[in-house]
């Protein structure tokens, strides 16, 4: 189960940072350069990677600390990854969204405030377009200090318009209290270059960061668009890892069906194991055709019914029938439509 669960980690993984459909990702789930049920129809042992020298134990234990290898490598991954992921959207979230909440940094200019006065300072506030002539009307008498024809519209989205007015500093309080009984919002802004060059250089760090990690991207930020075809060390690390995890579950299956033949018919070895596709549609006819081919082996198996309960044997996981089966679930990707 563990090799299992990290090839579904691996693939969910990769679909959810390749974001998009599921004929892309398929396409990039592979096994030593070929589709799934390729691999698995020209299945051979990999003599170089598990001996058949040592013994089943040790293989065993060989493909168990590659699979935990993997898994612990992608957690370390997919932190990192998610992290600079949440970092960008909460930058993103600045940058987008109502005049209420947005940053203001890319909409301003140096020009549209007073700067380095003692006395004097510029104030932004969000209007509803609906208001607009009730702003202009009433402005001036939010406060005793409100300099005359001071306010300029800098900016407007669908609801909203961002006004700047200038007042007397001592007067700021009364301003915004006033504004707010009759709906303008004051919104706290105070202009500094180099604050704002920060948080652009940020916003232009994580997009790049983010950029290099994958490979097929369409990432809307308010100032930036990627449009990469280019592969990038997640991805490449993600492919590699995934036909690795998706081999060594293969031959976990190839034991299992080694040491559950032998376990079941004994020695010496006379078995042989083959793979069947059938449609859905197909599998009851296929069940009843090949018990009555193999019910000689067990006779036991044509009174096991799967919903039964018996101590001792687990048919919750794995059904039960006169010739040795397991399953091979290719698909992967649990999509959300």
């Amino acid at each position: 189960m563990l090799c299992y669960s990290v090839v579904k980690k691996v693939a969910q993984y990769m679909a959810d940072v390749l974001e998009d459909g599921r004929d892309k990702v398929q396409e990039n789930l592979l096994a030593n350069g070929v589709d799934l049920v390729t691999y698995i129809t020209r299945f051979q042992w990999d003599m170089a990677k598990y001996p058949i020298k040592q013994s089943l134990k040790n293989i065993s234990e060989i493909i168990s600390k590659q699979a935990t290898q993997i898994d612990n490598d992608l957690k370390a991954r997919a932190s990192a990854y998610n992290n600079l992921k949440g970092n960008l959207q909460n930058l993103e979230r600045k940058n987008a969204g109502s005049l209420l909440t947005r940053s203001l940094a890319d909409i301003v200019k140096k020009e549209d405030f007073v700067l380095d006065s003692e006395y004097l300072i510029t104030m932004l506030v969000v209007v509803p377009k609906t208001s607009y002539v009730d702003w202009q009307k009433t402005y001036e008498t939010l406060a005793e200090m409100v300099v005359p024809r001071s306010t300029k519209l800098l900016f407007e989205d669908n609801d909203s318009g961002l006004f700047s007015v200038t007042l007397f500093r001592k007067a700021i309080d009364d301003f915004k209290h006033k504004a707010r009984e009759i709906k303008f919002t004051v919104r706290d802004f105070q202009y500094n270059e180099e604050e704002m060059k920060a948080d652009k250089e940020e916003m232009t760090r994580l997009s790049t960061d983010k950029k290099k990690q994958f490979i097929t991207l369409s990432l809307r930020i308010i100032i930036f668009f990627f449009f990469l075809s280019s592969q990038g060390p997640l991805v490449r690390w993600l492919k590699v890892n995934f036909s690795e995890a998706f081999i060594a579950w293969i031959h976990i299956k190839a034991l299992r069906v080694f040491v559950e033949s032998v376990l079941r018919y004994g020695l010496p070895v006379n078995f042989q194991a083959m793979l069947l596709q059938p449609n859905k549609k197909n599998m009851k006819k296929l069940r009843e055709v090949l018990y009555d081919l193999y019910k000689h082996l067990d006779s036991s198996a044509a009174i096991i019914d799967a919903s039964m309960d018996i101590p001792g044997l687990n048919l919750s996981q794995q059904e039960y029938y006169p010739y040795v089966y397991y399953k091979i679930d290719c698909n992967l990707l649990d999509f959300k439509v």
